[in-house]
């Protein structure tokens, strides 16, 4: 975090020492305070103690490091597709998913004072999110590394008229003005997150819909996808995602990013499993967890 600007270096120190106290609570995330990712950790778990982490593989060395019982990881967004790296960060971390939470994309935009707003400062994405409402009152989008830091920029710099765009919590944290709230241009923007821990965790009887995801790689011969996913068709199980994806730079061997309805115990699943494990060189269940929304 040290390249964040001072107030968040601040709370990160500080957020990280509360966390050491009590792992069994912590929550790793990525992004400076006041982050989307933060949000979440609040919305899964609210007496979680939230832990910063710079980077994706900070968080999940959080985890593995035993500083943080779980870590919240974005997954995929729909407006932009997967967040890139982690189909390859969740093999290799050797955690498990034990939950899953959705949280819905709010902008603001965010000043120190009430200075008519030139120059809004954030991350790409959120800028493009937000270019119809920036246009349309002539403000200059500039580009920042992450929301929330932008807003700590924002009050460290104490610039009248720049502004921020960032989570709602960011104007808590760093003592902004919100200026105008909900400003994205379409009121569909969604995250996954993933809740990851170093034990599998199997969902309880009775606890409603589960989901299940897994890794796997076809053989390189023809019709190598279609017979590995028949299985599932002729079991009748729900396979809500399918995304490929290359290891390495041979473009030899495709890998697939799998969810499916349902867990290992149930019927069908194990008998598709079974299917697709005579079918690819490799198979890996990551997690079975409940739906946080129906699928169906």
């Amino acid at each position: 975090m040290e390249n964040y600007p001072a107030p968040a270096r601040l709370l990160v120190a500080d957020m990280a020492r509360r966390a050491a106290a009590d792992p069994a609570r912590a929550v790793a995330y990525q992004g400076a305070p006041g982050a989307n990712s933060h949000l979440a950790a609040l919305g899964y778990a609210p007496d979680c103690v939230p832990l910063p982490c710079f980077a994706f593989e900070d968080a999940i060395d959080a985890v593995r490091s035993g500083q943080a019982a779980r870590a919240i990881i974005p997954i995929e967004n729909s407006l932009h597709g997967r967040v890139a790296d982690m189909h390859f960060l969740l093999p290799e971390s050797g955690l498990s998913i034990i939950d899953e939470y959705f949280l819905r994309i709010r902008h603001c935009l965010m000043a120190i004072d009430s200075t008519p707003v030139k120059n809004a400062i954030s991350h790409p994405q959120a800028l493009g999110q937000c270019r119809h409402y920036l246009r349309e009152r002539g403000i200059q989008p500039v580009s920042y590394a992450d929301t929330a830091g932008a807003a700590a920029l924002v009050a460290e710099a104490g610039v009248p008229g720049d502004g921020a765009i960032a989570p709602y919590l960011a104007a808590d944290i760093y003592g902004l003005r919100l200026v105008a709230e909900n400003i994205e241009d379409s009121d569909d923007n969604m995250t996954r997150f993933l809740v990851l821990a170093k034990e599998p965790l199997t969902p309880a009887a009775g606890a409603g819909p589960v989901m299940t995801t897994f890794l796997f790689e076809v053989k390189n011969v023809p019709a190598a996808l279609y017979k590995a996913m028949g299985g599932f068709a002729t079991n009748g199980v729900n396979m809500t995602k399918l995304e490929s994806y290359q290891r390495g730079a041979s473009f030899a061997a495709t890998e697939f990013y799998c969810d499916i309805e349902g867990m290992p115990g149930d019927a069908g699943v194990d008998r598709a499993l079974a299917e697709l494990e005579f079918h690819t060189k490799s198979v890996r269940v990551l997690g079975s967890y409940r739906q946080a929304r129906p699928r169906t």
